[in-house]
């Protein structure tokens, strides 16, 4: 994970996991609509996730 992934999933979650799949964009962007510290801890398990 990169400095500018950890950043990105501070300031905007959903742009931070733009290249995992359009699935993973809705999930972080849903989450990130209900309260901002939902999106950032989706997208930092998504972009932690070795498996894509």
């Amino acid at each position: 994970m990169s400095f500018l992934r950890v950043f990105l999933s501070i300031v905007f979650p959903p742009l931070s996991v733009i290249d995992k799949g359009c699935g993973s964009v809705i999930i972080v962007f849903i989450l990130t609509l209900c309260g901002w510290v939902p999106g950032i801890i989706a997208a930092l398990i998504i972009l932690n996730n070795p498996n894509k």
